[in-house]
This record gives structure tokens, C-alpha cells and sequence, in this order.
């Protein structure tokens, strides 16, 4: 499964896309609510790339600093700035979800990052879940697209951990699988 995250009251802020289905846009509950299903109904390990940040870094003094992934020249993403932190908020809530959940298979995860889209694109959820299956289904052709956790870290002196320790969840520090826009064209409809 991929899951492009959203937190929004009011409208469908999830692109979804199961297996090789095609994507569906849903508001984050019924999101929550058809992943959860799913864990439930599999027989076997699941993996499931969610486009937030799973993990976190901390500098030396403990202080939040930015992951390798999330500077690229002048610009950032850091996961505890704006939409990254929003975003971690309603990973956390899923996984919480997951978590509390009985008899569940074991469940994978995986962090996806489509990367410094065109400001004034609208956000796609649906292309974002699509450009993300892209890359899973070819990684030769991505071949420096999947980040392992070591190589997180800006400084050999930061810390990685789990984004869900917080609510006493230890999911540990996973892959990054990336899409970055500035060289694939990413803007535009699905």
C-alpha cells in the first residue's frame, strides 16, 4: 500500500493506491479506516509506504535538525517545520491505529518523499501515490531513490529515531524512498 497523508476536516487530503489498483482520494478517516481493514484481511507481512515523515533527528544537544533527504541546495523540507510536522501527526495517528489493532500481521514500513514540487502546484494526491508506485515497481531505473536510515544523517553526531516514540511506538527509523520533482517533471494532472 501507498499512502500520500493528509490531515484536513473537510476534504479528501489521502491519495490511496492498494496493490495495483488505481488510486482513490479519501478524507483521513476512511483512510485510516480501509488500511486498517486491509492489515486485518492479510494473511501475509504488508508493506506500507506512507509520504510523511517516519522518522526524526536530533542534533547533538537534543535539538530538532533536518534528515540528508529533506535539504536539496538552498531549499528544505524539514520534518519538524509546517507540512512535514502536520503530516507526522496524522502518520501517527494511523499507526496508532494499526497498533492497537489485534492479531494483525506484521506490517513494513516505508517513507515516502516526492520531493520540492513546483510551488504553485496543486497538490495531487493520486499523483503522488502513482510517482511513488513508479519507483517501487522500478527501482533500477531510480536506483538512488531508496535511502537507507544511516544515511539520514547529516552530521555523524545525529540522532535518528522512530517518529512514533512519542506515543510509546518504536516503529524504528525506515528506508526513505524518494521522487524527486526537480528532475522528473512531477507537476501536472494525473
Amino acid at each position: 500500500m501507498i499512502l500520500d497523508i493528509g490531515f484536513a476536516n473537510k476534504s479528501a487530503s489521502c491519495g490511496l493506491l492498494i496493490n495495483n489498483e488505481r488510486p482513490v482520494e479519501l478524507r483521513f478517516n476512511k483512510a485510516v479506516e480501509k488500511i486498517c481493514a486491509f492489515v486485518a484481511a492479510s494473511t501475509r507481512p504488508v508493506n506500507l509506504l506512507i509520504e510523511a515523515p517516519l522518522s526524526v533527528a536530533f542534533d547533538k544537544n537534543g535539538n530538532p535538525t533536518g534528515r540528508a533527504v529533506e535539504k536539496q541546495g538552498s531549499k528544505s523540507r524539514y520534518w519538524y517545520v509546517g507540512p512535514g510536522c502536520a503530516v507526522m501527526v496524522a502518520a501517527l495517528y494511523l499507526i496508532k491505529a494499526i497498533a492497537e489493532a489485534e492479531d494483525i500481521v506484521e506490517v513494513r514500513l516505508f517513507e515516502g518523499f516526492v520531493t520540492f514540487k513546483e510551488k504553485d502546484s496543486k497538490s495531487n494526491h493520486s499523483k503522488d501515490v502513482e510517482l511513488l508506485r513508479e519507483v517501487v515497481e522500478d527501482c533500477s531505473a531510480h536506483h538512488d531513490a531508496i535511502v537507507e536510515a544511516e544515511a539520514l544523517r547529516i552530521v555523524e553526531s545525529d540522532t535518528l529515531k522512530s517518529a512514533f516514540l512519542v506515543a510509546g511506538i518504536d516503529a524504528g527509523v525506515p528506508p526513505v524512498i524518494m521522487r524527486n520533482c526537480q528532475r522528473a517533471k512531477c507537476s501536472g494532472p494525473a
